[in-house]
């Protein structure tokens, strides 16, 4: 069995950016376990995926008994969960053993116990107080959980979609203008290169698409550079966080649950209606998070299509020039 360091677990299982409430309050402990985990047991991710939901409702049975007791243990477990949550990806990154299904699985679960302590936190508050309010509250979670993860995973694929069919438009150009150069090497191809390189300033690399996580571990191109234009002292915030791994993205689905099912139940256990007020807070500034996340989307989309327009362009430009490489090209592709 593998002998495993702190620092292999850091290395290896780190994200390059990741939530500050996961990088300050889970790593430090996750990492310690993981290295346990690794080295003494075997234990799958998957295991530590059915054991973090069976945590998780165990929260969620402390949160329905509504005491100030339980709704602190509820809140202890929760966190346990979320740390074992965050450990089989971790094990899976260190050893190689992720597979498609345990991604699966740990989204799937991950719903589950948002679900169920949703539910229970707060119908034991409307069994002990008889106010509708947590009833609506309860829908207002679960609702907002699903409309972060929704959000997240659709603009992720439309990008990799914009990023795709750039980067596809860019390499035809690229290879039009280097056939003209062989060709002639007038200056009608040289204007056409500066063009291209036009159209190509100003992307960033992927890490500056900072709500990505996906994204920020691939060298893919990113289209920021409008938003940065009108806000160009993000970048001097994200540097400074970056250093620390903690990523501008402050309030997202990470910290919505944990304000939602740590925070609120421990204030709750010492100031008696305290959730629904905790839970609006952290409702108000992930919805903010994630208009922040559509505004920077929308620029993005802006920017793609302006650079789409400028590379294709240019392939005009060149297509016209040698019609018959256009034709031989046509045909290839049919």
């Amino acid at each position: 069995m593998a002998d495993f360091t702190l620092d292999d677990v850091r290395q290896r299982t780190y994200k390059a950016r990741d939530a500050w409430w996961t990088v300050l309050l889970v790593d430090p402990l996750a990492s310690r376990l993981v290295k346990f985990t690794a080295n003494r047991t075997r234990i799958t991710p998957n295991q530590l995926t059915v054991g973090a939901l069976i945590l998780g409702l165990a929260a969620g049975a402390c949160f329905a008994a509504a005491t100030p007791l339980y709704l602190a243990i509820g809140a202890l477990l929760y966190h346990l969960s979320f740390t074992l949550d965050c450990m089989d990806g971790k094990i899976a990154r260190l050893k190689g053993t992720g597979s498609v299904f345990g991604a699966w699985l740990d989204y799937i679960f991950d719903r589950i116990r948002v679900l169920a302590c949703a539910i229970t936190l707060m119908a034991g508050q409307y069994h002990h107080t008889g106010n509708t309010a947590y009833i609506w509250t309860a829908l207002a979670v679960v609702f907002l959980d699903m409309l972060r993860y929704m959000d997240a995973l659709e603009i992720y694929k439309v990008r990799n979609q914009m990023r795709n069919t750039l980067r596809t438009a860019q390499e035809r150009a690229q290879e039009l203008l280097d056939e003209a150069a062989r060709a002639e090497g007038g200056p009608s191809a040289a204007t056409a290169d500066d063009r291209l390189r036009s159209a190509r300033a100003g992307l960033e690399p992927s890490e500056a698409d900072l709500e990505d996580q996906v994204v920020a571990e691939n060298p893919n191109i990113a289209l920021q550079q409008g938003f940065n234009q009108r806000f160009p002292w993000y970048a001097r915030i994200r540097n400074v966080l970056m250093r620390g791994r903690i990523r501008p993205h402050l309030i997202s689905g990470i910290e919505f649950q944990m304000g939602v099912f740590i925070v609120a139940p421990l204030i709750a256990a010492v100031v008696s209606g305290a959730i629904i007020p905790v839970v609006a807070v952290s409702a108000a500034g992930m919805l903010f998070f994630e208009l922040v996340i559509i505004y920077k989307f929308w620029l993005s989309s802006r920017d793609y299509g302006r650079k789409l327009a400028d590379v294709q362009a240019v392939i005009a430009e060149q297509e016209a020039r040698f019609p018959e490489r256009a034709a031989m090209t046509a045909g290839q592709q049919a």
